[in-house]
């Protein structure tokens, strides 16, 4: 394609220019200009473009015909250059904009917009002491409760102020139950420490106790939820990156209450350093967990999700691994999420929802359990 075509379609059609399973990125300015982004997990050498007419430059790549991609230019000092003609901004959660598309054959599994006249849950800010637990002050939960009065599943998130703003785990789950995808649940989207984040979530016990000792007592008290009590595992955990770590190991530690464990792009391995949760997959568990993992293609973090999906398989987890054409972004995570909610949360059969709606009811009668 020569310079002047080119730089037309990209006027056209936005940038990158794709065809079949080539992205071309197209810039016009002063030079020289770099490219860095998700197919290179945001490591090693931004790649240069090459000028191909004076002050036009541009850089193909050949990428997977179903990937989405985030990626940002860098001019010759490394600094952030805005691309004018990439018309998908996306958040990229360290207070600065990535650009985006998606190729051909990107499918969204999202649903379509909420129902006219469906009902939907309600979202609560709660907080909770953690000073008795060694954690710094006190920790924000928002509380999410389906719109039926039936005992329902908890969810429990870990960076739970990212689900719910960037995510929008509720909207996602209200709109889900709504086509009849999913099941109803409860939420609870519990924030993380802030600076504290990484301590927090590479395996630590005292987060294990966050969960424990505040923030299922606190759920249990403001929402309608199945006892674990009396169906052990009826609960389930989820988080990304570190959190997919923390969620793995809340439910290897926790089965009797968490069951079901969703992991997006957990950080099981960094830098060749095995977490624990390597040697507790290798244990004869003491409940099943019923475990999805999902990482994308671009991701270093997906070796060792393929390492340890057999391993928990072997010891006799049931575990689904799905890998998707992506990166390490919520984006990316909020598309995969709604597989991982369909296969844990199916849909309940009519005589189900009724036999739940009932013991629902009899558990707000007088001298019923609340």
């Amino acid at each position: 394609m020569d310079a002047k075509t080119l730089e037309a379609r990209a006027q056209a059609e936005g940038t990158p220019v794709i065809d079949s399973d080539t992205a071309t990125f197209v810039w016009r300015g002063r030079g020289p200009i770099c490219l860095q982004g998700d197919f290179q997990d945001w490591r090693g050498k931004p790649l240069p473009f090459k000028r191909v007419a004076p002050g036009l430059w541009a850089r193909t790549l050949k990428l997977p015909s179903d990937a989405y991609v985030e990626y940002a230019l860098e001019d010759a000092r490394g600094r952030r250059v805005e691309d004018p003609l990439n018309r998908n901004p996306s958040d990229n959660g360290f207070g600065g904009i990535n650009h985006s598309f998606r190729m051909p054959q990107a499918r969204s599994s999202l649903p379509a917009r909420h129902p006219r006249g469906a009902p939907r849950g309600r979202v609560t800010r709660h907080v909770v002491d953690t000073g008795d637990l060694d954690l710094p002050g006190q920790r924000q939960v928002y509380l999410y409760a389906p719109p039926t009065d039936a005992p329902v599943p908890l969810l429990v998130v870990y960076d739970g102020e990212d689900y719910l703003r960037r995510v929008r785990l509720p909207e996602l789950v209200d709109t889900l139950v709504a086509e009849g995808r999913m099941r109803p649940v409860a939420l609870a989207l519990v924030c993380n420490g802030g600076e504290t984040r990484s301590m927090e979530y590479a395996c630590s016990e005292y987060t294990v106790g966050l969960l424990r000792w505040k923030v299922l007592p606190l759920a249990h008290q403001k929402l309608s939820l199945l006892d674990e009590r009396r169906g052990p595992g009826a609960h389930a955990v989820l988080g990304a990156s570190l959190g997919g770590l923390m969620a793995l190991y809340t439910g290897l530690r926790l089965p009797d209450v968490f069951g079901h464990v969703l992991s997006q792009s957990g950080a099981f391995s960094v830098e060749g350093h095995d977490f624990v949760v390597f040697d507790l997959a290798r244990q004869a568990p003491r409940r099943p967990l019923d475990i999805s993992l999902d990482c994308g293609r671009f991701e270093g973090l997906l070796e060792g999700n393929r390492r340890l999906a057999p391993l928990l398989t072997e010891a006799g987890h049931q575990v689904a691994l799905r890998e998707y054409s992506g990166g390490h972004n919520y984006p990316a995570w909020r598309e995969e999420l709604v597989h991982g909610l369909e296969r844990h949360f199916p849909p309940l059969s009519a005589k189900r929802r009724n036999s739940l709606s009932f013991q629902g009811r009899k558990q707000l009668e007088p001298g019923g359990r609340r």
